[in-house]
């Protein structure tokens, strides 16, 4: 039997709890690996509540990004062999001692980075590398991050910062300081931020990547020099009437080697914060619910 940690029923986390599942054999295309790293996003938590349809029976393993060492390789998963070292998307839950991965989405973790880094990669660092992909900015354009301070916000300035681009970012008072260590200019959210935007923007910006929606993304959409350049992460019927788009994700094997190329090179920190064992799993989770904690969180076990 294989530990993990997941829920019994959607709601809260009183349905949170320890279970034990069978070990799981790779199907076709798939791979089974000893997770060494697990990955803790609010994707975790708003699945236990039901925010993405109930439509799966739990009990059911929370997380969705892991990283560790093939245990098992299935049919066709051609290019893998047990003791690689890789990470990716778990779809069947990535807080446990052993699970699943597919192989087309899967990478080869380098040597040179942590399982704890290549873990952070996959939700979203892969995000932001898809949206800016799908933005096509060129070095010297002024992209506006609308939320800046988070996973998908720091990691696209970083990425952004390192193809030329310049950036600027809403944000709260007190996430500030992190903006600006980012290589970012910070816009303080909130009532007047079109304002504010225009001071530090005066002829505008030529693309917006929304990752909060709303009245957030409304309140600067103005600010665009070309209306309708325009991604969001959030938000699809306010950014599609704005004349934007919804993030297209990747999905495979491809995003996770190149950012986990500039992780190794030194270009994108992941901004782990955190580390904790899978017997603190529900500590791990309550920080990241709580909507403050900075930086990216990583549960970590079955350590050689």
């Amino acid at each position: 039997m294989v530990k993990a940690f997941g829920f019994v029923a959607y709601g809260g986390p009183e349905q949170q709890q320890f279970l034990d599942r069978p070990l799981p054999e790779p199907g076709p295309g798939g791979l089974r690996i000893e997770v060494r790293a697990a990955g803790v996003n609010p994707a975790d938590w708003k699945k236990r509540e039901g925010w993405f349809g109930t439509v799966a029976e739990p009990p059911l393993v929370m997380g969705s990004e892991a990283a560790g060492v093939v245990t098992a390789v299935g049919e066709d998963a051609d290019g893998f062999a047990v003791g690689d070292e890789v990470f990716g998307i778990a779809p069947a839950g990535a807080f446990a001692e052993q699970t699943l991965l597919a192989a087309r989405a899967t990478a080869r973790k380098p040597a040179t980075i942590g399982f704890d880094q290549a873990a952070a990669l996959p939700v979203a660092a892969a995000t932001a590398y898809d949206a800016l992909q799908q933005l096509q900015l060129h070095s010297g354009e002024l992209l506006l991050i609308v939320g800046i301070a988070g996973g998908v916000g720091t990691a696209a300035t970083q990425i952004a910062r390192a193809r030329g681009i310049t950036v600027l970012g809403t944000a709260g008072a007190s996430s500030a300081d992190h903006v600006r260590a980012l290589g970012a200019t910070p816009v303080r959210y909130g009532e007047g931020v079109t304002d504010r935007l225009r001071e530090a923007a005066p002829d505008g910006v030529d693309a917006v990547l929304d990752l909060v929606g709303g009245t957030a993304v409304r309140d600067v959409a103005g600010a665009l020099r070309r209306p309708g350049r325009l991604v969001s992460t959030a938000d699809r019927a306010t950014v599609e009437e704005l004349g934007g788009a919804y993030v297209k994700r990747d999905g495979t094997a491809a995003v996770l080697t190149a950012l986990a190329d500039l992780v190794a090179d030194g270009t994108l920190d992941a901004h782990i914060s955190a580390r904790y064992p899978l017997e603190h799993a529900a500590e791990a989770i309550a920080a990241v619910e709580s909507g403050h904690a900075r930086g990216k969180l990583i549960l970590e076990m079955n350590r050689p």
